[in-house]
């Protein structure tokens, strides 16, 4: 496609706006836009608006085409000419999308398109979502709460209503679910949608609560039953029953595939938990079973664990670069974004916080250095790397290009750790040392442990490593590979960590 899309951008350097072409291009450009395949595109793209400087639509394309490829501020500069030639919605939303990425205020652009289109409910999102990255968590819930009183089903409103609640260290985060549910009493999505924020929580009383009042309400749904099951095996209610999930048959649902797969492991049955994982390695939820995957092969004592994780070559320690008062300076500006009370449910801070938005596209110096001194730790990273194979998650992509798949900081307090977790999203991840207590404790007291797989499970594997943190050292390793922190003494752990994905 990107080459026939190429073709009809040359032929619009000539038509001029209006032409048919250029509405083509503008439709296959945002069909494919966020698959990463603009780089070809955007040379084009320049002659266009080089050809029509006073087409909005031609700044407005270029600036969708550099977003794609993460080049943001040259976005955002293409996306503010559009917006001055012709301020329509799609333009306005993008220059709006692209000022929340970089760090920049977008609350009140949010706020506007939202006035003319109030019921979009992608536009109260971002609304909601700006309000709370520029510190006004309150403005962010009362959007939300309005826009659920008229909608109280619309599920990805409640998500994120219960999250900012959850982060802003309110107990009953959840409250909105139990509103909803005594409004929408019939509603399977809404009872499930709850339950999985309690399960999250590990409140298991409470999720235990609203799984049986809804299978009393609605009957014996298969996706009650699973959560029932779900539950019993992730609270310890079912921990010597091998037999949990056998009546829901074959199926390829990524969501009972790996609650089968853990319990597995959990009852000792690491042939039981390789053979439902293997099932999944060739679908689109893949990444997700191959870290337990490590860990059967490794209980059975099975050589596909070396090959698959090989902890010697994949394990690369490097430094930033970055100097102490650079550092220090990087330091200073990640406090201020440290905003939220509590960490996300869902993610495997433990005693600190994490920041919201992607933090290495922020526009301010000390990460424009910090992102340039990153690109070229992973560019040798990925040139160290061994010939490609397609049966191995870290060695099949194309490596030509490469993107963020996600980027944040994280706040550890005194005893604060990470739980054993991996990266689904992403191909190589990382951890990234900004500022340590100068005294952690003893050894191993604050190191990164790779290889241990989540305690929850009680298997007895050693770590393949122990790497004690230096402030300016960048660690990498392929998001598959399980990992965590051990806890530590002292004020503060500053981290930034980021994936990687190929294109």
């Amino acid at each position: 496609m990107t080459a026939a899309l190429a073709a009809l951008i040359e032929q619009a350097v000539h038509s001029g706006p209006g032409a048919p072409e250029w509405t083509r291009i503008e439709q296959d450009l945002l069909a494919s836009h966020g698959q990463g395949r603009a780089d070809a595109l955007i040379p084009g793209l320049q002659r266009m608006v080089e050809a029509w400087p006073q087409s909005a639509q031609a700044h407005w394309l270029l600036g969708v085409a550099l977003h794609d490829t993460q080049k943001h501020e040259e976005a955002l500069a293409a996306m503010a000419q559009a917006a001055a030639l012709a301020p329509r919605p799609e333009i306005l939303l993008g220059q709006a999308q692209l000022c929340h990425e970089t760090g920049r205020p977008a609350a009140a652009r949010f706020a506007a398109l939202c006035a003319r289109t109030p019921d979009d409910p992608r536009l109260v999102c971002k609304l909601a979502a700006s309000l709370a990255a520029e510190g006004q968590p309150q403005a962010a819930e009362q959007v939300l709460v309005a826009a659920l009183e008229r909608h109280p089903a619309w599920l990805d409103g409640q998500r994120q209503l219960a999250s900012l609640r959850q982060t802003g260290g309110k107990p009953d985060f959840d409250r909105a679910y139990a509103e909803a549910v005594r409004r929408a009493p019939d509603h399977a999505g809404l009872r499930l949608g709850w339950f999985t924020e309690l399960a999250k929580a590990r409140q298991w009383a409470s999720a235990r609560r609203v799984i049986q009042d809804a299978r009393h309400t609605l009957g014996e749904l298969p996706a009650l039953q699973i959560a029932s099951a779900y539950l019993d095996a992730e609270s310890g209610a079912a921990d010597h029953d091998p037999t949990l999930f056998d009546d829901f048959g074959v199926s390829l649902d990524p969501g009972l595939g790996l609650a089968r797969v853990r319990h597995a492991l959990r009852c000792g049955d690491a042939e039981k938990a390789a053979r439902h994982a293997e099932a999944f390695l060739s679908t689109a939820a893949a990444t997700a079973f191959w870290p337990y995957l490590s860990i059967a092969w490794r209980l059975l004592g099975d050589a596909r664990a070396e090959w698959l994780d090989r902890p010697d070559q994949f394990i690369r320690v490097a430094s930033l670069g970055l100097g102490s008062g650079q550092l220090e300076e990087l330091a200073v500006l990640l406090r201020s974004l440290h905003t939220m009370a509590e960490p996300y449910l869902e993610q495997s801070v433990r005693g600190g916080t994490q920041t919201d938005r992607p933090l290495l596209f922020r526009h301010e110096q000390p990460i424009v250095r910090l992102r340039q001194a990153i690109r070229e730790a992973v560019a040798e990273y990925v040139a160290a790397l061994p010939p490609p194979d397609p049966r191995h998650p870290l060695l099949a992509p194309q490596r030509q290009s490469l993107r963020f798949a996600g980027s944040w900081s994280v706040r550890l307090r005194d005893q604060g750790f990470h739980s054993c977790h991996t990266h689904p999203m992403g191909w190589i991840s990382s951890a990234c040392y900004i500022a340590l207590p100068p005294a952690p404790g003893e050894p191993p007291a604050g190191c990164l442990r790779l290889g241990t797989p989540p305690p929850e499970l009680r298997l007895d594997l050693a770590p393949y490593r122990e790497i004690a943190p230096q402030a300016g050292q960048l660690v990498l390793f392929p998001a598959t590979m399980w990992h965590g922190t051990v806890p530590f003494k002292g004020e503060e752990r500053l981290t930034v960590a980021f994936d990687m994905r190929p294109m």
